[in-house]
């Protein structure tokens, strides 16, 4: 029986120049466990130190944060970022607010470019309760645009857009329709999100199927965001397993919790009911 290093070494070798299908977030206050467990089960980096608004406005602490990371000679190509959110709204008709919003999300993709990273994940970020079809047109053809500048002014990295507050994925795969000619643009589905947005979790696997490269999984009570450890919740999670399995290419899947421990925690669910991509 081969031992455990040996098992690793081989898994390496089989994957070698694939992407990732599993991520985490590292943290830097115990990187050493983050990057012991990611070589052990070949997970990439999803970096989450860089979208706050105090660290953007500080540009020697962020040079500092990117050259801490980029330090642990890690490949960093297969590695993805979570941009800027908070109040961003790149749709607004308020010029200075959209220059804003403008200037965080090109913040987040020079960082994505210095490490050399795969994609950065955005967040939809319009006001679901605004239901009037001007105000969701108007959405949908400046993010259109944007995206698609976005892109051509950073050729080397995708874009994933992730469901954040909305209540149904229409607007959400309405977008990727339309920018579903552009391969560097896909869907980043949130689960969790999708968990507790009122619409039945089938209903966005469903209508976001053809589009999404990215997963974001964690688990909850089914009304709040809770970042919980995989299992501890009420997520049903086989019909999450049967869904990305009748993918012909599988999305990459984020374990997006808050600490180590229910990161491994949450591995070892996966592992012991057979979820993908731990698939017996």
């Amino acid at each position: 029986m081969q031992n455990k290093f040996e098992q690793t070494k081989e898994m390496r070798e089989m994957k070698k120049g694939r992407r990732y299908e599993l991520y985490c977030i590292p943290r830097l206050q115990q990187i050493e466990d983050y990057l012991r467990f990611s070589e052990e089960y070949q997970m990439g980096f999803e970096y989450n130190d860089f979208f706050l608004p105090s660290l953007l406005d500080n540009e020697t602490e962020k040079e500092q944060m990117i050259k801490k990371y980029l330090s642990f000679g890690r490949d960093c190509s297969k590695d993805t970022l979570h941009g800027a959110f908070f109040d961003v709204c790149i749709d607004s008709i308020d010029r200075k607010i959209f220059q804003v919003s403008d200037l965080r999300i090109r913040q987040s993709m020079e960082i994505a470019r210095k490490m050399g990273l795969r994609a950065v994940i955005f967040h939809t970020n319009y006001i679901v309760n605004f239901r009037l079809q001007p105000y969701l047109e108007t959405w949908l053809l400046r993010n259109e645009e944007y995206w698609r500048k976005i892109l051509k002014d950073y050729p080397e990295q995708e874009i994933f857009m992730e469901n954040m507050f909305d209540d149904a994925p229409g607007l959400l795969q309405k977008l990727a329709a339309k920018m579903a000619d552009e391969p560097r643009f896909s869907v980043c589905l949130d689960t969790a999100h999708a968990m507790i947005s009122g619409s039945p979790v089938e209903l966005w696997l469903k209508e976001l199927k053809p589009y999404v490269s990215h997963i974001h999984v964690n688990d909850n009570d089914g009304k709040a965001d809770l970042h919980q450890a995989v299992g501890d919740g009420c997520f049903p999670w086989e019909v999450y397993h049967t869904w990305i399995c009748s993918f012909e290419k599988k999305p990459s899947v984020l374990i997006e919790v808050k600490e180590f421990a229910d990161l491994k925690k949450s591995v070892k669910y996966m592992q012991e009911h057979a979820l993908y991509p731990f698939v017996t």
